[in-house]
């Protein structure tokens, strides 16, 4: 804060200096009309040139627009200078040191004592004594953690808690959640829209309420398939038989019955073939050709 105060300072010193520069500049120049003196007979000519040529306007420092969104960033409440250093954390899933975030998004954790101690304490970072990370709820790095992570949690695993893991784990849950892996569930809870994701692994023991079991057998099936296809087509999803199409090939006799099998041809036994048991002459007495 100290240096910031000092550029500042020596900031406003200068437009002093030009203003006061100016203005002495204007003072004389009306001086000189008014007087008497032969010198003032050169002066109309020196304002013509002045006229002609005029002195260029004064560009004050490039590092004005910095210094003044540095100043606002610290001057701004605690929270929102957490805030910002935890989205830079977040975004680059580095570690930094204090210098570091410093230069990075322009909060002094080390000048500013609130800052310091509200960083080191949040949840959703990790502070080893020098440098400040990203603190995900669940600590996975990539698919096959994910994967493993979700095998843990048999009855799920809300996906909102796996959002912050890393970059492009929704991407990844997505993935293992398509016909093609099918290593995952992703269901909606029916009452907050949330989604969970379920471990879809045979070996994995699931619990089940007395109470949904009793709900499950006492829901009355309809007794002809027709009805229990067109069941399934209202709630979206699709049979996976066709009990019309096939009464209607039934009807007609056109049914496809398995293929019979071709009898093999049965390979006989010429002069040709070559004999491995000769010693035994009562089996080839009946030779063909």
């Amino acid at each position: 804060m100290g240096s910031l105060r000092e550029s500042l300072n020596r900031f406003k010193q200068q437009q002093e200096k030009c203003q006061s520069t100016l203005t002495s500049i204007a003072a004389g120049s009306k001086t000189s009309n008014r007087t008497t003196t032969p010198a003032s007979r050169v002066a109309p000519a020196a304002a013509s040139t002045l006229a002609k040529n005029p002195v260029p306007a004064v560009k004050f420092s490039n590092d004005t627009e910095r210094l003044q969104h540095i100043n606002n960033v610290r001057k701004s409440p605690v929270g929102a200078q957490i805030k910002k250093v935890i989205d830079l954390l977040f975004e680059s899933r580095q570690a930094f040191t204090a210098e570091q975030i410093n230069e990075a998004c322009y909060v002094d954790v080390k000048g500013n004592k609130a800052v310091f101690e509200s960083l080191a304490k949040n949840p959703k970072v990790n502070y080893d004594g020098k440098r400040f990370s990203y603190k995900s709820k669940h600590n996975v790095r990539d698919q096959k953690e994910l994967l493993r992570l979700i095998r843990t949690f048999a009855e799920g695993i809300a996906v909102a808690d796996l959002k912050d893991a890393y970059p492009t784990v929704m991407e990844d849950l997505q993935v293992m959640a398509l016909k093609a892996g099918r290593q995952i569930w992703l269901l909606s809870n029916f009452d907050s829209q949330e989604e969970i994701a379920y471990p879809n692994d045979p070996r994995v023991p699931i619990k089940v309420d007395d109470e949904l079991k009793q709900l499950f057998r006492s829901i009355e099936l309809p007794r002809d398939m027709l009805d229990i296809e067109r069941d399934l087509q209202k709630n979206g999803m699709k049979p996976a038989t066709n009990t019309a199409k096939r009464r209607v090939m039934a009807q007609n006799g056109n049914i496809l019955n398995k293929p019979k099998q071709k009898k093999k041809k049965k390979t006989e036994i010429s002069k040709r073939t070559k004999l491995t048991n000769a010693h035994l002459p009562e089996l080839f007495r009946n030779l063909n050709g």
